[in-house]
């Protein structure tokens, strides 16, 4: 579940509060990191329990409304949502019990929060539709979930609010880890029972070195790689640079240098999206430009094995993660003459194993802490 995009999120994030915390300790800030990732899979559990939790309630309602109607003699209320087919698997799944047992947070602890989710579906025109509707199988019980959850769950601002309250590191996890909550519902199959598999906190083994990897280069290259900011900042004072600004590029050289499988333009259009986020609102293109330029300069010296596109303008696929969708959006590259053809990686593991203890960054990055 845990995939790249974030980890990058979690690194920029870790890399930041790394140069404002006093106790500068790579070992600890590395624990800090993973910490931090692995509450975000605490989170797609905690999200789906949501899911159990609120038919629970649901059925709570139905029991009482159908005790009054038979005592007053009144047509007795329909067990459809209730007892949702999908919901039901999702209740007797063993991977989720197992996952909650060890969870200290619980539904049961905010049942005013779920009982207004609950208002909220019951008034919803999705769930008018479903209840009214005859198709009674287990891909209609799945649907109703899947497009109850995308609009009612996934933008609940006051849903965002308590989960914040909750755990400080569900934060800015949220909006992702939706997303996969509903690509969960989208694979359950009845035939897998109880036993249906949820998605893995890593998908694999390589997925959490690359978070390991990325962070020790990030922060045990940072005089090298502000260096290449400073020589490619062209008319900006580099030290006048918004700190969160180095921040990225910091990271983004980093995955460029560490990583000879990833493509420049992905590293690239990745941390352009992260500065939009984090960062000022005219951040995106300069970051855009000035990687584009130290990349190309780290070909042309042979210090990156890499090939990059034309210096013409290129489409960025990147993700909509309150839709669950692709979007595309158009980058200008940086005009360079360097040759795109010439290469050699930098072995930054060798430096990263020669250094241990407290890691001073450089006195620029550091400044910039202070002031943040």
């Amino acid at each position: 579940m845990i995939n790249r995009e974030l980890i990058r999120i979690k690194i920029v994030q870790l890399t930041y509060a790394y140069y404002q915390n006093g106790n500068r300790n790579m070992d600890n800030a590395e624990k800090e990191l993973l910490f931090s990732l692995s509450k975000a899979y605490d989170l797609y559990n905690y999200l789906l329990a949501l899911i159990v939790a609120i038919m629970r309630e649901e059925r709570h309602r139905v029991d009482i409304a159908t005790q009054q109607a038979q005592r007053e003699g009144t047509e007795v209320p329909s067990p459809k949502f209730a007892y949702n087919k999908f919901a039901t698997q999702l209740e007797e799944n063993k991977q989720l019990n197992d996952f909650m047992e060890t969870l200290k947070q619980r539904w049961e602890d905010d049942i005013e929060a779920v009982r207004k989710l609950c208002n909220q579906i019951e008034q919803s025109e999705i769930y008018r539709e479903y209840m009214e509707s005859d198709d009674d199988s287990y891909e209609a019980d799945r649907e109703v979930w899947r497009k109850l959850y995308k609009q009612l769950v996934q933008n609940n601002v006051d849903l965002d609010a308590l989960l914040e309250e909750k755990s400080l590191y569900w934060n800015d996890d949220k909006e992702i880890v939706d997303t996969f909550v509903l690509k969960t519902i989208k694979r359950f199959d009845p035939a897998n029972k109880a036993k249906q598999e949820l998605l893995p906190e890593y998908k694999d083994e390589e997925d959490k070195d690359f978070a390991r990897k990325l962070f020790r280069s990030t922060i045990l290259n940072a005089d090298q790689y502000q260096r290449y900011m400073s020589e490619n900042s062209r008319n900006w004072d580099f030290s006048r640079l918004a700190y969160m600004d180095v921040v990225i590029m910091q990271i983004a050289i980093a995955e460029m240098l560490t990583f000879p499988n990833i493509p420049v333009s992905v590293t690239i259009n990745e941390y352009v999206e992260l500065a939009k986020l984090y960062s000022t609102h005219r951040s995106g293109g300069y970051i855009n430009g000035m990687l584009d330029t130290i990349a190309r300069g780290l070909i042309a010296h042979g210090q990156m094995m890499k090939a990059m596109p034309d210096p013409r303008p290129r489409k960025h696929i990147g993700h909509d993660h309150k839709n669950g969708e692709q979007r595309q959006e158009q980058h200008p590259a940086h005009q360079s003459d360097a040759s795109v053809e010439e290469v050699v990686n930098i072995d930054n593991e060798a430096h990263a194993d020669a250094v241990n203890g407290d890691i001073q960054p450089t006195e620029a990055v550091e400044a910039r802490a202070e002031e943040a």
